[in-house]
């Protein structure tokens, strides 16, 4: 082995799932010790090479060769032992284990007798986490209790106490935001300076540009283009990804003067158990109603009390100026209430991945196309596929499992089954998480014309651009309370982020 050679090298790689060609014949070559971004749209190929590398697949043709020798990625144990370890996306921790358990499996350190270690093994964790910053995560909780965040942390700590030789990062920013991203690019600077090779999947082209040193772009599973990150204007490298200019990134804002549509929800010093304390706010018709706040601020206890999932110890709401109570999420998607939430994590939350996107979509209405307990099929399939053809979703989706789609798909579908649903209030907590640029631009789109027409729009995002150039006006919370409102030309990032990190004027409800 040469130690200038390549950490890794794709030739003409190759992998198809039936019909679909996941990887066309694309050839690729990665530096040791670089921080290598891997970039395209959903469904471009980039997940399927993380799981050929990290021997959950193999190839149908070509190879791989790491560190200069052939490699055959036959199962994960064959990828932990040349030294590859990933941080999946779509986690691999085990909900009813605890953190020191998930961080073990399956290499827990056993004594003579098979019985694990585990007062060193608690040690040697703990110290782990305390050297990587996360110290305050603590052991023995139950992942299934844990927020997204935490859990994304827990699989890139897991990673890196296996002391990996190339580490694989598949969208390991899409759950994070703020100092958590920060602390991120800090672990991807410490492997770098010890001769780690990370590859980093984003389609958040700031973090590619503060963490990577080059990249490659994937198109339709083949290899588009591979360059140094600095040699490539933001322009150039979206318009590779998604195979033409995408023009204006943000949909323009309505004039102030057209914002001042009726009310439509309400909320008056709401209240949850130690999340979220005296939250008040007024949504109207037509807006977009933005919401920052670093992880774990109350941002989620709002959007859950807004849709009967947690259940306030305080405060009042209201529709159209009248009081309810939205005791479950039956009542808030209500006719005469119609609100409606698409969650932080669309595989466990929003989407049944075994049903069809026409099951999917029709399940919260679907007794409108019931008549005498039977169901009308065809007038079900006609009303899911306007809505598909509405927002650009293929028509297979009416009978393809869910499951099968890419990340930007299934969150189309979430959203689907709300506008055939015809809700006045959509929640929107951080929907372009883990979302190609294309799609990304295509949400931003809908969302602009969903207000348009006359809907509201409650919007948290973990990326601060978004929010900056979507929302008409945006809330910021800190430590459970609506610090600030941020409106007109004082909106801007700068303004969005000083107020999330507790630089307010000042702390008061806003409405």
């Amino acid at each position: 082995m040469s130690p200038a050679a390549p950490a890794i090298e794709a030739d003409r790689v190759r992998k198809a799932f039936g019909a679909t060609v996941a990887v066309d014949d694309a050839s690729f070559t990665i530096e040791t010790g670089t921080v290598h971004a891997l970039l395209g749209e959903n469904g471009a190929g980039k997940s399927t090479i993380v799981k050929l590398l990290s021997g959950l697949l193999t190839p149908d043709s070509g190879s791989f060769r790491l560190f200069g020798s052939p490699a055959h990625l036959s199962s994960p144990r064959a990828a932990h032992q040349i030294g590859i370890q990933t941080a999946f996306q779509e986690m691999t921790l085990v909900r009813d284990l605890t953190v020191l358990e998930s961080v073990l499996l399956p290499y827990a350190p056993a004594n003579g007798l098979g019985l694990v270690k585990r007062r060193e093994a608690e040690a040697k964790v703990a110290a782990h986490f305390a050297a990587i910053g996360i110290g305050d995560i603590h052991l023995n909780d139950e992942i299934r209790d844990l927020e997204l965040a935490v859990k994304q942390k827990i699989e890139i700590a897991r990673t890196l106490y296996r002391q990996p030789r190339i580490l694989l990062l598949d969208e390991p920013t899409s759950s994070l935001s703020g100092r958590d991203v920060d602390w991120l690019g800090d672990l991807i600077a410490r492997q770098k300076a010890k001769g780690v090779t990370v590859v980093f999947i984003s389609h958040r082209l700031r973090e590619v540009r503060s963490f990577c040193d080059s990249l490659t772009i994937l198109r339709n599973g083949q290899h588009i283009a591979s360059g140094k990150v600095a040699e490539l204007s933001d322009e150039e490298v979206v318009r590779m990804i998604v195979g033409r200019s995408l023009g204006q990134a943000f949909p323009p804002r309505l004039a102030q003067a057209r914002l001042q549509g009726p009310e439509v929800l309400r909320a008056e010093k709401l209240t949850t158990g130690g999340k979220l304390a005296d939250a008040s706010l007024t949504l109207h018709r037509g807006e977009i109603l933005g919401v920052a706040g670093l992880q774990g601020m109350g941002q989620l206890d709002l959007f859950l009390a807004c849709f009967g999932m947690v259940a306030p110890t305080a405060g009042s709401m209201f529709v159209d100026g009248k009081p309810v109570v939205i005791g479950s999420p039956v009542d808030a998607v209500r006719a005469d209430i119609g609100i409606s939430l698409v969650p932080e994590d669309r595989k466990t939350e929003a989407l049944f991945l075994k049903l069809s996107g026409k099951d999917n979509a029709s399940l919260p209405v679907i007794d409108r196309f019931c008549r005498f307990g039977l169901i009308d099929a065809e007038r079900e399939r006609s009303a899911v596929a306007a809505v598909f053809a509405r927002i650009d979703v293929a028509e297979r989706a009416l009978w393809t499992r869910v499951g099968a789609f890419s990340g930007g798909n299934q969150q189309k579908i979430a959203i689907a089954k709300w506008l055939l649903a015809e809700s006045r209030v959509l929640l929107l907590y951080d929907p372009t998480r883990g979302i190609d640029v294309g799609t990304k631009h295509e949400l931003y789109q809908l969302m602009r014309a969903y207000a348009e027409a006359g809907g509201a729009i409650l919007f948290y995002s973990t990326e601060i651009p978004e929010l900056a150039h979507l929302a008409d006006r945006v809330l910021v919370l800190y430590q459970g309370r609506i610090v600030k409102e941020i409106a007109g030309r004082e909106l801007g990032e700068d303004a969005i982020v000083r107020a999330a990190l507790g630089g307010n004027d000042g702390l008061g409800a806003a409405a």
